[in-house]
């Protein structure tokens, strides 16, 4: 049976939205996996882009709030922000994890800065997912 995991965030538009994607891909045979929002809003079509850069068509996912998930119960529950640590509402995880990621959407530039910020922060959650998950017992 798979191990459930919600990644949650601020607006689940950005890094949980590419958390999500990337863990199940690459170990989506391991794991069932969701992320959410204490404020939704829209996937960030920055972080659409980066991650089919990649491989990764997140352009289907959706942005949902934590409210979807309360009275389930998760294997792991990942803050991968700070304001989602502070604000959210207990989730029954066997295991909470807070891992702080910076937020790619709040950079001002032109559009290769953003997206230079959008890799950045998706490489540094790939780099954590293969890190962390790869040797979960299953």
């Amino acid at each position: 049976m798979k191990k459930k995991v919600l990644f949650l965030c601020t607006e689940n538009s950005a890094r949980s939205q590419m958390a999500e994607g990337l863990l199940r891909t690459l170990y989506g045979d391991r794991y069932e996996v969701f992320s959410a929002g204490i404020e939704p809003s829209a996937v960030n079509p920055h972080a659409i882009k980066v991650m089919a850069e990649i491989g990764i068509d997140i352009g289907n996912q959706r942005s949902k709030s934590i409210e979807k998930f309360r009275g389930m119960e998760f294997d792991y529950v990942i803050t991968v922000c700070d304001n989602a640590r502070e604000s959210c509402p207990f989730f029954p995880g066997k295991k909470l994890i807070h891992i702080s990621f910076k937020d790619p959407a709040r950079i001002e530039g032109d559009e290769e800065e953003k997206l230079r910020a959008f890799r950045e922060v998706r490489d540094e959650i790939r780099a954590w997912i293969e890190k962390y998950f790869s040797n979960q017992p299953v």
